[in-house]
């Protein structure tokens, strides 16, 4: 017979649902800070929210290093213009449009943490036999709990993943086989993009949910009607 042992905190209120919903639609990718500061008690708490995130086999394969000096985010800051380089010629015809967008703000933002996983990863079997790669799904659970836990405290987060993860790996000499999975920035915005800044730079547009879902097998028509639900921004 199993030891659980249940919660028992209140259900949330409609409030207290009704904010976590406004975090979900109101989280943006930030390019665009203001400088500041943000204060060590907040940056704990939203480290914290990203160590609460679920992980496979609770593995918790997330480990975030901290970036202060003008010296690291500079060379940081190099080694994603080079990705950025080649990335505009990888997209071909679409490049111009590309260069003109602002894909970081490693200079710019109160805080930099690059969030990598440690090397070992192949020791923890289970949930990953057949699927190894939720080791990545797992550190990106935590990133989004950062991510909402930020919004909730009106402070801007962008996820840059502009790099090559071996250069970055060497430059914050990482041990072997660890693997640098983002360059978060984080801090002080002026305001927050009233919709995803790709969108209104016209570069994508956020899918119709109606078109993500089927019912049983692959393209069978989902029995959810999606359509007339409010599309958030």
């Amino acid at each position: 017979m199993s030891d659980l042992h249940y919660s028992s905190s209140p259900q949330f209120s409609e409030t207290e649902r009704t904010a976590v919903y406004r975090a979900i639609n109101e989280r943006r990718d930030m390019r665009h800070f203001a400088g500041g500061q943000v204060p060590e008690d907040v940056l704990l708490r939203l480290l914290r929210a990203a160590h609460h995130a679920p992980s496979v086999g609770m593995m918790q394969p997330w480990r975030f290093i901290r970036v202060q000096s003008r010296p690291m985010r500079e060379r940081i800051h190099a080694l994603i213009e080079q990705e950025r380089q080649r990335t505009a010629e990888a997209l071909g015809e679409r490049k111009d449009e590309f260069m003109k967008l602002k894909v970081q703000g490693v200079l710019d933002a109160a805080e930099v943490l690059v969030i990598t996983m440690p090397p070992g990863r192949e020791a923890h079997v289970f949930g990953r036999r057949t699927l190894p790669e939720m080791d990545i799904a797992s550190a990106a659970c935590a990133v989004q709990n950062m991510w909402l836990a930020a919004r909730a405290e009106n402070l801007g987060l962008g996820w840059v993943s502009l790099f090559d993860p071996e250069a970055l790996a060497r430059l914050l000499q990482m041990p072997k086989g660890a693997h640098p999975l983002g360059v978060l920035c984080l801090g002080p915005v002026q305001a927050f993009y009233a919709e995803p800044m790709l969108q209104q730079e016209k570069w994508a547009r956020r899918m119709p949910l109606q078109d993500m879902l089927m019912d049983e097998v692959w393209a069978q028509e989902s029995s959810l009607d999606a359509s007339a639900l409010h599309t958030s921004k």
